[in-house]
């Protein structure tokens, strides 16, 4: 009846936004901002929940629904047979879900991960990561490419591809920056209206996402190779691609030419779908003075880390 507490990694997206959902390969990494999930057994076959999103109570065996907590009662409702007896799950973030830091895909992990070790199941990585994207495919009817739960899985930088799958851990730290727009899109919304701009040229927009590809593939080498002149210079292109694609904004456009002016700042792009949220640079400059919020990040070496209190 030990507790046990799973520490995850936020994470960013650096390359791929769009081209993964057709294919083409993704780079994410982890973040220095954590969500903690804490497991503490219960002697009855209750469910609670104590989060800054919600406060929860049900039995284990009929799980009332909260749209708060979708995501941690969809990984709840995976392990209900396993469970032993109920518990309560005491959740606290160091960032905010409206930041695009990976909130959602956190907690997902984190949730697995305590609900793994209390069933008796699978710890390994992969088991990790298969049983949290089959808990957010759940909750987004099919949706969703993974890349963000890869990151908050294994820490540091990942390459990813969806299908075949295919995963490998980049093991380089790269100096980053992150700035918010003050605002963000549903990712939802996001893909509906580049789905609906896609209509009009669907060959311009397969080619863009083949284009993506090849940065992506690009920036894994220059990765590798710690080139991160060459990284910044890939960077600056995917974010001409997504500018292409309709995703960035007059203030998106704003951010990005605000921190190119900056001789510390290698690359900027969007990370994430777009439309607002954030804007993530290579490099830093403590010196500059820009009217949009930082956000001091670094990149995590540390994926999910479980303890038994």
């Amino acid at each position: 009846m030990r507790k046990i507490r799973a520490t995850v990694p936020g994470s960013i997206m650096l390359m791929g936004e769009h081209s993964v959902l057709f294919g083409e390969k993704a780079l994410a990494c982890a973040v220095d901002k954590y969500i903690t999930v804490e497991l503490e057994p219960r002697q009855d076959r209750l469910v609670l929940v104590d989060s800054a999103l919600a406060q929860y109570e049900s039995n284990l065996d009929n799980l009332v629904p909260h749209p708060d907590l979708s995501f941690v009662l969809s990984a709840v409702r995976h392990f209900t047979e396993k469970c032993p007896s109920g518990f309560l799950l005491r959740i606290k973030s160091e960032f905010s879900h409206k930041v695009g830091l990976g909130s959602s895909a956190a907690v997902t992990v984190g949730t697995v991960a305590v609900l793994s070790a209390f069933s008796e199941s699978s710890l390994l990585p992969e088991h990790l990561f298969e049983t949290s994207l089959s808990v957010v495919h759940a909750v987004q009817e099919g949706r969703g490419s993974g890349t963000d739960l890869v990151a908050s899985v294994y820490g540091s930088i990942i390459s990813y591809n969806v299908s075949p799958r295919k995963i490998t851990s980049l093991q380089a730290l790269p100096e980053i920056s992150l700035f918010y727009a003050g605002y963000k899109t549903k990712t939802p919304d996001v893909l509906k209206l580049v789905e609906s701009l896609s209509e009009n040229s669907p060959l311009v927009y397969e080619d863009i996402y083949r284009l993506m590809g090849v940065v992506t593939d690009s920036a894994e080498t220059a990765i590798k190779a710690e080139d991160w002149l060459r990284l910044g210079g890939l960077m600056n292109n995917y974010q001409g691609l997504m500018d292409a694609l309709g995703v960035s904004d007059k203030v998106i456009s704003d951010m990005v030419y605000r921190l190119r002016d900056s001789e510390a700042i290698l690359g900027v792009k969007i990370s994430g779908s777009g439309l607002g949220d954030c804007v993530l640079a290579l490099g830093d400059d403590p010196q500059i003075d820009i009217p949009y919020e930082k956000i001091p990040v670094a990149v995590s070496k540390q994926g999910v880390n479980l303890e038994y209190l």
